[in-house]
């Protein structure tokens, strides 16, 4: 969500799942609950300092999404089984969802992460306590809704000539147009207007693979009848599942991709209104 000028609660402080701590652990190498809490508090301040998104008020920046979604075995398998799959995390914050990927088995050389903000992988490498040559995922900061980050073109109806670029040499993602063989897109959507929203969604597609099995996928906030929500930072645009598919529809060529788009619970922050539901998603090349 949007950003707010509350100030920061350290006793909104999480106590993760089982699996979220070992993996904060696993990564970090900080295994002592007390010193881990104080590393998280102090990325915190400085991420909030660089832009207050509610995920980083709520600490949600810590916590992983990727792994939950039904479609992340079919990404892991891209990766295993295509040669040269690229994942692209975009809108990656602090870069905890790719992260995941890679433990996970994704090939590193082919991870792409991106974020208007640089600042925030900066972080991420602090809260992670890596460098590039530990991590070295690359990563290309800008905004896809700008046409000289990522210039306006129709879905690829055949693969592009050539292979695509090395991934650390990028400083946009228009040279990635038809290459990508999954991207994970969370809790960005939701800050656009319906126009702004079509607007990416075209842009994101012209970024996919045409190969069967491509996918877009990831979440944001949604409601049972597509239309307005008020949020902490006031009007909110949301799809409903009906809308969002029929979105999308309209974005790919007609019966190119299959879509499935499904509400479910938010329960990452229980300051929220109890009524507050993820559209979850993805959008699947035939």
């Amino acid at each position: 969500m949007a950003a707010t000028p509350r100030p920061l609660n350290e006793s909104l402080y999480y106590k993760p799942d089982d699996a979220e701590v070992a993996f904060i652990k696993e990564q970090s190498g900080i295994h002592d609950p007390d010193a881990l809490k104080r590393h998280i508090l102090a990325v915190q301040t400085k991420a909030y300092d660089i832009f207050g998104y509610h995920c980083i008020y709520t600490f949600e920046f810590t916590r992983y999404a990727i792994s939950k979604f039904p479609v992340y075995q079919h990404v892991l398998s891209l990766g295993r089984e295509r040669d040269g799959a690229i994942l692209l995390d975009l809108g990656c914050c602090l870069g905890t969802d790719i992260r995941m990927a890679a433990r996970d088995g994704f090939p590193l050389q082919n991870l792409l992460a991106s974020d208007l903000r640089a600042d925030f992988w900066n972080l991420g490498h602090e809260l992670f306590r890596s460098t590039p040559a530990t991590c070295p995922i690359a990563f290309v900061a800008g905004d896809a809704l700008d046409p000289d980050f990522l210039a306006p073109a129709a879905p690829a109806t055949s693969l592009p000539e050539g292979l695509a670029p090395p991934l650390a040499a990028l400083t946009s993602l228009t040279p990635l147009r038809g290459h990508v063989a999954a991207l994970h897109i969370s809790a960005v959507f939701h800050f656009f207007r319906e126009p702004q929203q079509l607007q990416l969604a075209r842009a994101l597609a012209s970024l996919l693979s045409p190969l069967p099995g491509s996918v877009i996928f990831g979440s944001h906030v949604g409601l049972r009848a597509k239309g307005v929500r008020k949020s902490l930072s006031g009007d909110m645009f949301c799809h409903s599942p009906e809308s969002w598919t029929a979105m999308w529809g309209e974005v790919f060529f007609e019966g190119a991709v299959t879509v499935d788009a499904r509400l479910v619970r938010y329960i990452g922050d229980p300051n929220m209104p109890p009524d507050v539901e993820l559209l979850v998603w993805s959008v699947t090349r035939k």
